[in-house]
């Protein structure tokens, strides 16, 4: 079937189903793959095949003997030229020909009910296949650039440096290493998005001065890191028709004068939840089938931070020169467990070399320690030690490295994906907020929720204070300005989370965002109150606030577990929720206690409030703002939060102190009951875009302020590009 433009999509006459239109089953995209195989002589591995959408099929057929009503899943291949008729073997008993057709030809022939297809009912689900594919190559170049170009100008560039004279020579013979090594998670975490990222990655650079909108595609996947963008609700800024081409001359039989079959490497147009955790097809029902047959121990594997889930049929697909090795095979449990250091070995062993090399060189026996600890650790898989060696980490050159945040699994949020962050500290803004990490245990005691519910041994986090110089993996999108860590709740249990402060990173958004965000929705009454030092207060309190409440806990069965296991794909956004909300009453307790200020009462909550409308705008797909939506409309809705008649916002500074201390109540008892029923309810109540936030983001998009920031690194792009020239 010949597709809009020079690119073709392949199908049969008889036996179309068997190539776009699988029956759901739990075998991945073996069966389409093997299919293909049998009936047309075509092998292709598995980044050939993109799922397009999937219907219900209701239908009689063959003469009213055979009812068909299944769910089917729509796959494509895009090739880049038709593949010869003589390069096909056919299975005379599924096939009886191959044949191309228009778009236009196939849906009329379907709307005939023409007796030689395959029918289906082109006014249904299966429509579809037909829009999304007359759409793809119905591309307007100007308009498509045009729509990059505001996309990425939702973004401010910011170059972020430091100054390294407060290093020793051997420390920046280290950080020329460390910056390496970090480089190497941007690999990996490329691979950990989507299998067939890496290839669209290297091709979109390939391309990127092939023309402006080129340029354009690659600069605004250099933001995203993916093909999905992250400020709008991860809908896809790319198609399979913009991805790599692989010539695979194996494919099919050999043709005189042919070269062999050209394929563009696909990806989904819906962001799989499962990112490349767990094989794309498999739903959370067939995951605990799995593990309830697993031992204890494997069980615990199985829901870790450390490993990625796998199809046995896929493998053996994979390494089949012949599909025929597969028919047939039976496995009482089809998936399994692939640690990170086997499934990542190559770049995780890079990686591990650079780490050594720089532990070898660091001057402080702290950082020499975590380096050769994380080295061992990337290679082990136990990241127990060396996650402890970073809590304990005291050198003016700071590394994060490794696997921690959860957010990428959207299935259930159970898998880390790797990231790293390298900075000089901040000597006198690191003495400065130490007394936050020296009150936990305080605030702890003194949580909104039933005592029951409270933990007698938390332990004061060290809080570190950075200027970021370099970030990696994980940094897509919107810009952390700190981060708590580890989340491996085996180390909070034992030795509590630590923190670390990026305070440029911080000055950078308020300067850029948040000051311009208050002149806009912020009424002029209360404008004066939104400063640096309150907004970046309530961001180190709010990463003290996901050291306490609740992590491990026992649920109303006597059972032992943790938060996050209980609440699954809905955890991030409610601990995030839980950590902005009870940041903001533990600041107006520590004032009451007399250990902060009272003149910081009005201006935290203001600079809260615009605080809000600078998370919303993440989109509600991500974490933060998912948390920040629900914060907002809860305060709004009891009163917190006034709109006024010129749509700004003011704080009802009689009713705040009140709602917060509420809100932070109802949050921290879900998590403490394991709730997930109730998060989400609150979640699916909350969590929306309102009309006053929408208004307010309409406002602020009409006047341009920037929704996040794009971070330049002199300093490591230096030290890249000598390496590269190297």
């Amino acid at each position: 079937m010949a597709a809009a433009g020079a690119e073709h999509e392949v199908l049969k006459q008889e036996e179309y189903l068997d190539v776009l239109t699988k029956t759901r089953q739990k075998t991945g995209i073996s069966k389409p793959r093997r299919e293909l195989h049998e009936e047309l002589g075509i092998l292709l591995p598995k980044d050939a095949f993109e799922l397009i959408f999937v219907f219900l099929q209701e239908c009689v057929i063959n003469g009213g003997t055979f009812i068909n009503n299944e769910f089917n899943d729509v796959y494509v291949v895009t090739t880049l030229d038709p593949i010869p008729l003589e390069a096909f073997t056919l299975q005379e008993s599924e096939v009886s020909a191959v044949k191309y057709l228009s778009v236009e030809e196939y849906r009329d022939l379907l709307a005939k009910e023409d007796p030689d297809y395959v029918p289906y009912d082109v006014n249904g689900g299966y429509h579809q296949v037909f829009e999304i594919i007359s759409e793809r190559y119905r591309e307007n170049l100007e308009s498509r650039s045009l729509t990059l170009e505001k996309q990425l100008s939702r973004y401010a560039q910011i170059s972020l440096s430091a100054e390294l004279t407060g290093l020793t020579s051997a420390d920046k013979e280290a950080l020329a290493l460390l910056i390496k090594a970090a480089a190497i998670m941007d690999d990996i975490f490329c691979l950990q998005v989507w299998y067939s990222n890496p290839s669209l990655r290297n091709w979109l650079k390939e391309q990127a001065n092939k023309s402006q909108l080129d340029k354009l595609k690659w600069n605004y996947y250099q933001v995203n890191k993916s093909p999905w963008s992250c400020l709008d609700e991860n809908k896809a800024f790319l198609t399979t028709a913009d991805s790599a081409i692989k010539l695979l001359p194996e494919a099919t039989k050999p043709v005189a004068g042919w070269k062999g079959l050209q394929y563009r490497t696909a990806f989904p147009v819906v962001k799989p939840p499962g990112a490349n955790f767990y094989p794309p097809d498999m739903d959370k029902k067939e995951f605990e089938l799995w593990k309830n047959s697993l031992s204890e121990d494997q069980k615990k594997e199985a829901i870790g931070f450390f490993n990625v889930i796998k199809r046995h049929s896929e493998i053996f697909l994979d390494k089949a020169e012949s599909l025929d090795v597969v028919v047939g095979t039976n496995y009482a449990h089809d998936l399994y467990i692939v640690p990170y250091s086997k499934e990542y070995k190559s770049l995780l062993g890079k990686a591990a070399d650079l780490l050594q090399k720089a532990g070898d060189l660091a001057s402080s026996p702290t950082l020499k320690r975590l380096l050769h600890g994380k080295a061992d650790a990337f290679l082990s898989n136990d990241y127990y030690d060396s996650d402890i060696a970073w809590m304990e980490l005291d050198s003016k050159l700071d590394v994060t490295i490794g696997p921690y945040e959860t957010y990428e699994d959207g299935l259930f949020g159970y898998k880390a994906t790797f990231e790293a962050f390298i900075g000089v500290r901040d000597d006198k803004a690191t003495e400065q907020v130490k007394l936050f990490g020296d009150q936990l245990q305080f605030l702890e005691k003194n949580l909104p929720m039933d005592d029951a519910y409270k933990s007698e041994d938390v332990i004061a986090a060290p809080i570190r204070v950075i200027q970021l110089l370099y970030n990696s993996g994980d940094v897509k999108g919107p810009q952390t300005v700190a981060f708590n860590l580890p989340n491996d709740e085996r180390i909070v249990n034992d030795r509590g989370t630590s923190m670390v402060m990026l305070k440029n990173v911080s000055e950078a958004k308020f300067k850029l965002i948040l000051q311009p965000i208050a002149a806009v929705c912020i009424s002029k009454e209360q404008r004066e109150f939104v400063d640096f030092d309150s907004f970046f207060t309530h961001t180190i309190c709010h990463e003290c606030c996901h050291g306490i409440g609740p992590h491990t806990i026992k649920l109303p069965n006597g059972k032992q577990s943790t938060v996050r296991l209980e609440l699954q794909e809905l955890h991030s956004a409610l601990e995030e929720a839980k950590a902005d909300i009870v940041g903001l009453w533990a600041l107006k307790f520590l004032i009451d206690k007399e250990l902060l200020p009272k003149s910081l009462v009005k201006s935290m909550y203001v600079s809260f409030l615009a605080g809000c409308f600078r998370s919303v705008r993440f989109g509600l797909e991500e974490a933060h703002g998912k948390g920040q939506a629900l914060q907002f409309n809860y305060l709004f809705e009891n009163g917190a939060i006034v709109l006024h008649p010129d749509e700004t916002f003011s704080v009802n500074f009689d009713k705040v102190e009140g709602v917060v201390e509420s809100l932070s109540r109802e949050i921290l008892t879900i998590q403490a009951r394991g709730d997930k029923n109730m998060a989400r309810i609150i979640l699916q109540k909350y969590s929306v875009m309102t009309q006053p936030l929408k208004d307010a983001l309409r406002k602020l998009e009409l006047v341009q302020v920037p929704v996040d920031i794009i971070p330049e690194f002199p300093i490591a792009d230096e030290i890249l590009r000598k390496f590269t020239e190297d």
